[in-house]
């Protein structure tokens, strides 16, 4: 017997099957905090979303905008969670330009203490 899909499922739980965030909590407080937004409007993380609907989710550095192909209340395998949206071409591209311009500007991550080695290379830029 195949399982009925809804015609709406709230937003945290489409958001966390959907495989944007690892729990619903998470979707929660990504909604609360005015990080997803539907058709442009904030909205509370009870609203029920349907198929054919339009979604902008805010993670990092990228905004992406996508359309509601199907609902599912499970969280599912990864290849399935991908067909539940589609994102829009324009979201793709400007999604696209961002990582090349961090790549381009050589985003530095410093974690720890440098090593001794940086620490004379800074020295010898300092002039010392």
């Amino acid at each position: 017997m195949e399982k009925a899909t809804p015609d709406s499922v709230r937003l945290d739980k489409w958001l966390w099957a959907a495989r944007f965030f690892k729990t619903r909590s998470l979707a929660a407080q990504a909604i609360d905090a005015g990080k997803v937004r539907v058709s442009g409007e904030r909205v509370k993380k009870a609203r029920m979303v349907s198929a054919g609907e339009e979604l902008s989710v805010r993670g990092g550095p990228y905004e992406r905008v996508i359309v509601v192909r199907s609902l599912s209340e499970a969280r599912g395998a990864a290849p399935v969670a991908a067909t539940l949206y589609e994102e829009t071409a324009a979201s793709r591209e400007a999604r696209e330009r961002i990582a090349a311009m961090n790549k381009a500007m050589g985003q530095a991550v410093i974690k720890g203490r440098p090593t001794k080695q940086q620490r004379r290379d800074i020295d010898k830029f300092r002039g010392r």
